[in-house]
């Protein structure tokens, strides 16, 4: 029974469950990102290119053939998704600065605290 404990321990820690969490909005975010490039994005760099599908390139050295298409495919979508995710991490930071920037009530001096409670003694007498 040890064994089962410590592992409903771990899987149970804050942690854990963040980074579980994080996975899954990944994942789903990844869709997103993906669908973005796959259906809007490559049809428009599609129309500037001229229509030239990426995919079916390959070349033929000797008897081999290299498909090395879909690997140009494979390096523009990770230049797209890499710029989507540096613009949405850019907005989040924006935003999360803007919060920090936002003063805090600054929390009363040792020297105030003391005048105010000499201040309240001398309201009691």
């Amino acid at each position: 029974m040890g064994f089962i404990q410590e592992f409903k321990d771990f899987a149970m820690k804050g942690n854990v469950m963040d980074m579980a969490v994080g996975v899954i909005v990944g994942g789903a975010f990844g869709k997103i990102v993906s669908s973005l490039v796959d259906d809007i994005l490559m049809p428009l760099i599609g129309i500037f290119t001229g229509g030239v599908d990426f995919s079916s390139l390959a070349a033929t050295v000797g008897n081999a053939k290299i498909t090395y298409g879909m690997f140009v495919q494979n390096v523009i979508d990770f230049l797209i998704i890499a710029f989507c995710v540096f613009v949405m991490v850019k907005a989040m930071n924006k935003i999360v600065k803007k919060r920090k920037e936002t003063p805090a009530p600054a929390a009363p001096s040792a020297e105030e605290k003391l005048l105010a409670e000499i201040r309240d003694l001398l309201k009691r007498k």
